[in-house]
């Protein structure tokens, strides 16, 4: 069995040194159970030292060019070499625990591909109730956050990886498509919830309440047209870190 550990990173110089250091760590899981593992980071065309910082890490660094969260996963799942592929965002820490839990997944043989809750960083209470909801519904519906996915690398490619067509969502999209996939096949698509990925609240606080909930408004008015217009998505794309 090998394991990719495939980071999508743009302008991640602050945080994906940490990032880098927990992952290896959390790998000894893996380790321990005699299988093989690769980590891979994909620079999404910075502009800050983050390439570097992730080589210095031991980490194989990819290029992608287009400044897209989709593409750059792509790019990094087609560098793996693993049976399965762990995405994780370079602002995130999982735990050992976790890891435990998707190698558990993995050994048991019906699982193709999960995601996790999630736990932002900060004590603003608007956010902890907006994460609340959000894990409710990835643990109702089998969404996953795209701070953290395991995939079964054959499937993964089966169902053509992210949409590149989507400048966010990507991660529900590949969801649906996952759950049809392993509804097709026997197999299931899992959230775990035991041990929660901490993961950076920046996003909630660079961005006020009011403009995260115009966007969802919007996209719900324009029928999802919205996400497949990179201008209309600057919450995620005007470089703000």
């Amino acid at each position: 069995m090998k394991i990719s550990i495939a980071i999508p990173a743009f302008n991640e110089e602050r945080l994906i040194g940490a990032t880098l250091a927990c992952v290896r760590d959390c790998m000894d899981e893996f380790v321990r159970r005699n299988w093989q593992t690769e980590l891979i980071v994909c620079d999404n065309n910075s502009t800050d030292r983050t390439a570097e910082l992730a080589r210095a890490a031991g980490a194989t660094v990819v290029f992608e060019p287009i400044n897209q969260i989709s593409r750059a996963r792509n790019t990094a799942a087609k560098a793996a070499t693993g049976d399965w592929i762990i995405f994780i965002d370079a602002d995130s820490t999982p735990s050992r625990e976790l890891f435990a839990d998707v190698a558990e997944q993995i050994a048991g043989g019906e699982c193709l591909a999960g995601g996790v809750t999630v736990r932002l960083d900060g004590d603003h209470r608007w956010i902890g109730r907006a994460t609340m909801i959000w894990n409710a519904i990835s643990r109702t519906r089998h969404w996953f956050a795209g701070s953290f996915i395991f995939c079964n690398a054959d499937a993964f490619r089966t169902v053509g990886g992210f949409s590149e067509e989507l400048y966010v969502a990507e991660e529900i999209d590949l969801s649906k498509r996952l759950k049809r996939l392993a509804q097709a096949t026997g197999k299931r698509v899992v959230i775990l919830h035991r041990h929660p990925l901490r993961t950076s609240a920046r996003k909630m606080e660079l961005y006020s309440p009011g403009e995260h909930l115009r966007f969802i408004r919007n996209t719900l008015l324009r029928r999802g047209k919205l996400i497949r217009n990179r201008d209309e998505c600057n919450l995620w794309y005007d470089g703000r870190r």
